[in-house]
């Protein structure tokens, strides 16, 4: 009995903590939307950025590398009721068919258009799902090392990129590097999340999986606090050094407060070491202190986190209708949005709202979804025996 109610309890961990960044997830796409300087600057930019824009666009960098890696840790829990054979086959199946929801349903509902093919979040966790359904089979240390390597060293790649003058390949930039490439006709390919790193980070997370199931609750949270604080200190210190681990040094800026902002401000396309380990970090310390913690707050978050796919879809599609709205009321056509070039159609640069509103929107959409995402939670429970839901 207790085995059981520590597996419901470190379940219930992982699914918070994957509730919340899924939560602040939908900040970043509602910037994206209807902020009306979204299209037209860099909200890390530091010559133009305030501290609030700065912050709202940071804070939703622990989503993509948190989510990749919780998937990882879920992975190894699995193991704990699936043969090997069958966790292979499962995020072998899974991640294949989480690529091709990206390059048809989520990328439409991103851009309403069928001329992008954009690799986002979602291709980086199934092209990393397939990945890791091989590598399983690997001893555990294997894994580990596997991982360590990846993630403390693909930015030793850096330097090669830096003496290259020409267009790098398809091929390299799946790997490491952001690359768009036309495809023929109006068709394009744009590669934002290549797989190394983020492979990397998930086999990590995979590793993680056999600490939370250790029963031992007292040697979880010391190993949490520790491995967090340790990865915090190795952002610190190799950041202020400014040599590797991330292709962008930091700079002193006009003010203090810029040159922090400066210093905070990792790779993402692809996640460098320093954005890993500035985000990975803090969030082993909420797994370790907030663990096993339960009201009606963390019930509410944690709703999101066990219905990840279906919320990130809906929400795409329900900020992206209503941004479509808007472009009409303001007096656009839908002939202007399909002969302008831009990826995602129905938004206008220089169009929509302050700050203040985007932030309004956002806890609109996302509290707006909760009884649908509760209602589709409830459904998976109550329909365990139906196994294609294991795959939304």
């Amino acid at each position: 009995m207790e085995t059981i109610t520590l597996e419901k309890r470190r379940v219930s961990s992982v699914d918070l903590l994957r509730g919340a960044v899924m939560i602040i997830m939908a900040l970043d796409h509602t910037r994206d939307f209807f902020h009306y300087d979204a299209q037209l600057n860099n909200p890390l930019n530091m010559n133009s950025t305030t501290g609030v824009l700065f912050f709202t666009r940071w804070i939703t960098h622990f989503c993509a590398p948190v989510f990749v890696f919780l998937s990882g840790t879920s992975a190894f829990l699995q193991s704990a009721r699936k043969s090997k054979k069958e966790l292979s086959i499962f995020l072998i199946t899974r991640g294949l068919w989480l690529i091709l929801m990206e390059l048809t349903i989520v990328n439409f509902v991103l851009t309403f258009d069928i001329h992008t093919f954009a690799l986002e979040t979602i291709w980086s966790i199934g092209i990393s799902m397939v990945i890791l359904g091989l590598v399983i089979w690997l001893p555990f240390e294997v894994i580990l090392v596997l991982g360590l390597v990846i993630v403390l060293g693909h930015n030793s790649l850096d330097f090669y990129e830096r003496k290259q003058t020409g267009q790098f390949s398809v091929p390299y930039n799946l790997l490491h590097r952001l690359g768009f490439h036309p495809l023929g006709g109006n068709f394009r390919l744009l590669i934002l999340y290549p797989f190394l790193s983020w492979s990397g980070l998930m086999m990590l997370g995979y590793c993680l999986g056999k600490i939370l199931r250790n029963e031992n609750r007292s040697y979880r949270k010391k190993f949490l606090v520790v491995t967090g604080l340790s990865t915090i200190i190795l952002f610190i210190v190799l950041r202020f050094i400014n040599v590797y681990g991330d292709p962008s040094q930091w700079s002193k800026q006009s003010t203090g407060f810029r040159t922090f902002l400066s210093f905070i401000n990792s790779s993402k396309y692809p996640p460098s070491l320093f954005f890993m380990a500035m985000t990975i970090g803090p969030s082993l310390l909420f797994l370790a202190w907030w663990d096993n913690i339960q009201n009606a707050f963390t019930k509410f978050v944690s709703v999101y986190g066990r219905v990840p796919f279906f919320y990130f879809v809906v929400h795409l599609f329900v900020l992206h209708f209503i941004t479509m709205i808007f472009y009409f009321y303001r007096g656009h056509t839908f002939v202007e949005t399909m002969n302008d070039p831009v990826i995602t159609k129905f938004v206008k640069g220089g169009e929509g709202f302050s700050l203040t509103i985007v932030y309004v929107i956002w806890l609109a959409v996302v509290i707006g979804l909760y009884p649908l995402c509760k209602w589709y939670d409830r459904y998976k429970i109550d329909h365990k025996e139906k196994k294609w839901l294991s795959y939304l």
